[in-house]
């Protein structure tokens, strides 16, 4: 904490009618130099904070009100020299005021320990320094297609620069096979043709974008505002420093290794949606066994429970891709007739539209089910068998040509033993992906962002889109990476984070050079130095705090969170002794999802335990185990890690946080046995954001076990 700190106690929205807000500032008074109540320091009250900032220089401030995840804005404060004032808030409305009685004394005692803890917060913190370096704002675009096309546009649009790799001779990349596309536009009834031609030229024209075709790129090192590119364009490697990247590398179909059970490779006359696109657009749909005109052509919508296991995103493409191309076939021959077998049909929105028209054609039949077989006949035919029916029974199905919609497959990963982005990471050179190829670190929160700070994903190498979608897609990744320019460029985290200066530091002199912190880094921001010591790249990190949490020694600090801070904190809580009905827990609440909902329960005006004090922690991975030991050790009775959920159906804003704290629950238990105390006093609690009903049982529940085991006989010395 500064040379200079106020404090400012609010009682307002029903916290001076909770608590006695005189003898909470007198629990203040023994640390700050000043202490002032108001009635509302978000309104009118704010003025005294902005006038004792001003007139006494203050370079600290805390304000015990409301939520620090409300009215930040307002609660932030500056110098006259532009200095920022460090603002450090404690939770007495949500926490205190709305979830406990009124006047109570155990309401009161939570209040001052808040308060108290809140203190020694900003005791500890240190005004951050952010890594403020020479920035470059030119953003890379790697792809051609319709995202690339999109996302440089975009980005040109906005003022930057723009370096556009595609690795083929042309740009347009899948969608240059295409023949039509279905409606986009009102009655939403006849095919469209493409407009990629006009989105090249608008490209060619653009004059703040370079295009390189034929490249590839051969490494990218170093972090948002100064990466470094390795380009290699006709034979010759040229080095580009860009500020972000866009990472828009399409996809491939799947093909004989995932599509044959359909008889894909093996049965001449079954041809792939790619395959199918190129005939229709040559206007030569014909029967590969022999070329001749077909008569009847099955459309495999390809979405049985099997093709999910590689595939399962595509459906909401190739149901549409299915229909498109059942028109093609009644375009071309008009006696035809064509057979669409899905198992679930997805035209979402307008395209219901499109979908009705077809089910009005004569020609075109619907039968839902399963293809279970595909073979030729004597007659040189193909037969399939479609079980799981509508009639109960399988159907058999006689067609001349079999056309599969087959999935789409992101190009994410190594293409032909070369990652598309060849990171230059210690953690590897591919984009971290999420099962099935998909590139992403939060897809519900964050759907552009990778596990790599300042590259960013647009169209199917994100996610299965059409061409309408990729090109929002690519606009919308494009604006991400403008964003993330220009936070390098004032030394700030991006998502979720935004905003923040800090990163952290290490105290070498006691480094083991374990390396942990570089492995459980989820975004890959340290590399290791010649003496295996961790290296930060400021700009890449997230400030979520995981290599706190994994530092066996710890040497890592941020200036505004430590380990140091966590145990100040925790420190300042009043202690009960010998009296079973006061026990003390202690919860580590992660700012995301759990700090939330607990302010949630008090929205409602539901109740916590008021045995319970919350630090809130920017993530549950940021907790060291020592931290956790320590407070049994000084006499916590139990303490409740909450946070947000752990394993493949992941919740957690920092990618594993939950989880790598679960690895480390195995050395707290092993310290609990050695003290002769029961592991039950200590355990990682599950929530969500939307979780304020269910909470409070799950914390009574975690409170009356502790109760149960009874106090810690560590408590007192």
């Amino acid at each position: 904490m500064g040379s200079k700190t106020g404090v400012y106690i609010c009682e307002g929205c029903g916290i001076g009618q909770s608590l006695d807000v005189r003898a909470l500032a007198a629990a203040a008074a023994f640390d700050p130099s000043a202490v002032t109540t108001g009635r509302a320091f978000c309104l009118e009250d704010l003025a005294a904070i902005e006038r004792d900032v001003a007139e006494h220089q203050l370079d600290g401030v805390v304000i015990a009100a409301c939520s620090p995840r409300v009215n930040r804005d307002r609660f932030r404060f500056e110098r006259e020299d532009g200095t920022p004032v460090h603002v450090q808030r404690v939770n007495l409305r949500e926490q205190v005021a709305w979830s406990q009685p009124a006047g109570a004394s155990s309401t009161q005692q939570m209040a001052e320990d808040l308060l108290k803890m809140g203190l020694a917060s900003e005791k500890a913190a240190k005004p951050p320094h952010p890594f403020t370096k020479a920035h470059e704002e030119t953003v890379l675009v790697v792809g051609g297609g319709p995202a690339g096309l999109s996302a440089a546009v975009s980005a040109a649009d906005a003022g930057y620069a723009v370096v556009l790799v595609e690795k083929e001779q042309e740009l347009g990349g899948f969608a240059r096979f295409l023949h039509r596309q279905y409606p986009t536009m009102p009655p939403y009834h006849d095919l469209e043709p493409l407009a990629l031609d006009q989105w090249i030229a608008e490209l060619a024209e653009h004059p703040r974008i370079e295009v390189k075709t034929q490249a590839r790129l051969r490494g990218i090192s170093g972090q948002p505002g100064a990466f470094v590119a390795e380009i290699e364009s006709g034979g010759a490697r040229q080095e580009v420093i860009v500020g972000s990247v866009v990472m828009a590398t399409g996809f491939h179909l799947a093909g004989p290794d995932q599509l044959a059970a359909y008889g894909l490779g093996r049965v001449a006359d079954v041809v792939t949606s790619l395959d199918f696109e190129r005939m229709s657009a040559e206007d030569r749909i014909r029967r590969p066994s022999n070329q001749e005109p077909p008569r009847r052509v099955a459309i495999v919508a390809c979405d049985r429970s099997a093709d999910r296991d590689y595939a399962p995103y595509a459906g909401n493409v190739t149901s549409m891709v299915s229909l498109k191309q059942a028109l093609y076939v009644r375009a071309a021959y008009p006696e035809a007739q064509v057979f669409v077998v899905y198992e679930d049909m997805q035209a979402p929105g307008h395209h219901e539209l499109f979908y009705r028209r077809l089910q009005e054609d004569p020609g075109i039949f619907f039968v839902r089910g399963q293809v279970e077989s595909v073979e030729t006949n004597d007659s040189d035919t193909v037969t399939l068998v479609v079980g799981g029916t509508v009639m109960g029974a399988p159907m058999t199905l006689t067609a001349d040509l079999v056309v599969l919609a087959a999935g789409m497959l992101p190009d994410s990963t190594a293409d032909g033993g070369e990652p598309p982005l060849a990171l230059q990471y210690l953690q590897g050179g591919e984009i971290p992906t999420r099962p099935f190829g998909f590139a992403d670190s939060h897809f519900l929160c964050f759907p552009y962002e990778t596990r790599r700070t300042g590259i960013y994903t647009a169209g199917v190498v994100h996610r299965a889109l059409d061409l309408p979608q990729s090109r929002r897609d690519g606009a919308a990744a494009a604006a991400k990476a403008v964003q993330v320019v220009e936070q390098a460029a004032q030394g700030a985290a991006v998502h979720p984070r935004v905003g923040d200066l800090g990163y952290p530091e290490f105290f070498m002199q006691k480094c083991t050079a374990c390396g942990r912190c570089t492995q459980e880094c989820p975004f890959g921001a340290l590399e290791l130095d010649a003496a295996h010591h961790p290296v930060i790249n400021p700009n890449r990190c997230r400030r979520c705090g995981i290599c706190m949490g994994a530092c066996p020694v710890q040497i890592i600090s941020f200036p505004d969170y430590s380990v140091h801070a966590l145990s100040e904190m925790s420190k300042q809580v009043s202690m009960p002794e010998d009296d079973e009905e006061q026990l003390r827990i202690l919860v580590f609440a992660c700012e995301n999802d759990a700090y939330p909902a607990l302010d949630m329960v008090g929205f409602h005006h539901l109740a916590y335990p008021a045995t319970m004090r919350v630090v809130p922690v920017r993530c549950l991975g940021a907790v060291n185990s020592i931290t956790v030991s320590d407070a049994i050790a000084n006499g916590y009775d139990g303490v409740a890690l909450l946070g947000c959920k752990a394993g493949d159906d992941y919740q957690c804003h920092f990618i594993q946080g939950s989880e790598l704290l679960g690895r480390r629950m195995t050395n707290v238990r092993e310290t609990l046995d050695r003290l002769a105390l029961e592991s039950e006093r200590v355990q990682v609690l599950e929530t969500t954001i939307a979780d304020a009903h269910r909470l409070p049982a799950v914390l009574q529940q975690f409170a009356d076990g502790i109760a149960a085991v009874g106090p810690n006989p560590m408590k007192g010395f």
